[in-house]
């Protein structure tokens, strides 16, 4: 997800940013994606391993490891991956742009992961401007393609892996990555507010459609293949 507002003192400690065309962070930027992908990783975890409150202090921290070591994998392709493709075309076309948390959307990330669902709105890469609708559409773009791309490679891998051993038992885990990767480029890409799909929209309505079509059946097929397998992984 991308925001549009020019930074203001809200965003940065210290000088206030200049464009420039060459990658930059600061220790703001990286402790708000930090904090936002541990948030993300504990709410996948919860998903995952199906924990209600009343779970927690009982099951043992071992039986937890395969659902937070899918929630890190997860929200590190979902979720980073994603913001760090807007951050990186941005700032190719000579924006300033930064990663910012919002505490309200991750509260309401883990309220929703207890109930066994995620609605995920950690936080948003703030740009400061953009030339045109053909930029923003672009940058918009990016965030999307970058987890449809990786949930291909999770397939993909998933194949390998089982080719090589011999045994399907780690496909669950590889389709559930591929789904969260296709869930997060389709969400993104909904036409609405501050959301991705809003300003490729704008940008292109055919690269939308085609986009936001081809996102939502990969979810689909990985909800599907995943709901085949046996098991948890």
């Amino acid at each position: 997800m991308s925001w549009t507002p020019t930074p203001s003192s809200d965003f940065w400690f210290g000088r206030a940013p200049q464009p420039a065309r060459q990658l930059s962070t600061s220790p703001t930027e990286v402790l708000h994606i930090a904090i936002a992908y541990l948030v993300l990783t504990f709410d996948l975890a919860i998903v995952e391993s199906a924990l209600t409150p009343g779970d927690f202090g009982s099951v043992p921290f071992a039986a937890l490891v395969p659902a937070l070591v899918f929630g890190l994998v997860a929200a590190a392709t979902g979720f980073v991956a994603h913001e760090m493709a807007h951050k990186v075309t941005a700032e190719r076309y000579g924006f300033w742009a930064e990663f910012r948390l919002s505490s309200a959307g991750l509260l309401l990330s883990v309220v929703t992961a207890l109930f066994g669902f995620i609605f995920a709105a950690p936080g948003a890469t703030v740009v400061g401007g953009m030339g045109d609708v053909r930029e923003w559409g672009k940058t918009s773009l990016a965030g999307p393609l970058v987890n449809l791309v990786e949930a291909a490679a999770f397939v993909g891998l998933g194949a390998l892996v089982a080719e090589i051993t011999g045994s399907e038992a780690l496909w669950p885990f590889f389709l559930l990555v591929a789904f969260i990767n296709a869930w997060f480029a389709t969400f993104n890409l909904v036409p609405l507010g501050p959301l991705d799909g809003r300003k490729v929209y704008r940008w292109d309505r055919r690269i939308w459609a085609a986009s936001i079509a081809v996102s939502a059946a990969v979810a689909g097929l990985m909800l599907w293949l995943s709901s085949t397998l046996p098991g948890p992984f």
